[in-house]
Formats: C-alpha cells, structure tokens, sequence
C-alpha cells in the first residue's frame, strides 16, 4: 500500500486551522494556553474530537475553511474542558 501524496497547501491549511481553533477555544475556556505548537496540536485534534462528535449528533455543520475552524473550535473547546479538569491543581 502506498503512502498518500501529502499536498503542502493541504497541510499549511490543517496547521493554520489547528491554530485558530487552538487559539480560540483557549480564548473560550478562559486557560493560560500552551503556546503556539502547543494550540497547534490542541485545535488539530480538537478538529478530529469535533469531527466526531458533529457526526455522533447526525450534524453535518458547515463547510469550507471557517466551518473547519467552527468545528475543531468546538473540538479543541471540548478537549481543554477535560484537559483543564484532569490538569487542576488540587
């Protein structure tokens, strides 16, 4: 089986997608953040949490670049929420 061809523009897209969701579910659950990469990472799989749990409810949101953003924003939201419970200082 072969590897997929992995399109840079395609990639730039997920990594500024994964910023902005990152960055704004920060925004939304009030937390300090993790930095650049870390908000990265956070909004890319945020973007797939989002993805999910869009699909589970049977919501088929928007589409195109901001629906992406909405999506993983909620995703990455939903993410902080539980890393924010599992992380507090106690």
């Amino acid at each position: 089986m072969d590897a997929l061809p992995m399109n840079p523009g395609s990639l730039a897209s997920w990594l500024l997608v994964g910023l902005l969701a990152g960055w704004l579910a920060g925004l939304l659950t009030r937390g300090r953040g993790f930095g650049c990469l870390g908000n990265i990472a956070i909004g890319l799989l945020g973007a797939v949490v989002g993805g999910y749990l869009f699909t589970q409810l049977g919501f088929h949101g928007p589409t195109g670049f901001f629906g992406s953003v909405l999506i993983a924003c909620v995703g990455a939201a939903a993410l902080l929420v539980v890393l924010n419970l599992v992380a507090r200082p106690r």
